[in-house]
């Protein structure tokens, strides 16, 4: 209330109303020229570069990662390990050597494969004959575990490690995704 009589005495002058047309007339020029369509393409223009930029960032930042994606199954006549290693990385991995073992539940190693590869490119993926664990005769129901080292060179020189273990036999099925360090040079 107080405020309503402290402003009822202000009455607006000539030239206020002169300065406020003038605002009022430049607002409708400006808002004439920016038309809704304008807004929108160069609203996707700008999404555009800016994901340009993000994607070519990819490639040009040097980064290292991989994963191995392990298939698991049993059957009556034993079990199958199927592995893909998949090169993350925005170089290439060298001098590649992958094992992967199957112990009981003691230790004791029932089946291996080991697989050494030259070179694997960036953002490729491999799955080989040599990436397949066939394991016949051993028992359907007993407790495993998959053991898969891995071993490669990165970008920067640098001898890598990665160890990964699943312990398998309660399903008939199972599938595990390995991701590995993720570096950047």
């Amino acid at each position: 209330m107080e405020d309503s009589r402290r402003f009822s005495n202000l009455e607006p002058t000539e030239a206020d109303e002169e300065v406020a047309d003038e605002l009022l007339e430049s607002i409708e020029e400006a808002l004439e020229r920016v038309h809704p369509v304008r807004v929108i393409f160069s609203s996707l223009v700008i999404l555009i570069v800016t994901l340009l930029l993000l994607g070519s960032s990819l490639w040009v930042i040097p980064y290292d990662g991989v994963t191995a994606d392990v298939v698991y199954r049993q059957s009556g006549g034993g079990h199958i390990v199927l592995v893909e290693l998949d090169n993350r990385g925005s170089r290439a991995m060298e001098d590649i050597e992958m094992s992967i073992r199957m112990v009981d539940d003691v230790g004791i190693e029932i089946g291996r494969t080991d697989f050494s590869w030259e070179r694997l490119g960036a953002h490729t993926s491999i799955a080989h004959d040599d990436l397949e664990l066939i394991i016949d005769g051993a028992s359907v129901w007993e407790n495993y575990t998959i053991e898969i080292d891995l071993e490669y060179y990165a970008y920067d020189g640098d001898r890598k490690t990665e160890r990964w273990t699943h312990d398998v036999g309660q399903w008939t099925s199972e599938y595990h995704i390995n991701v590995g360090d993720f570096t950047i040079f």
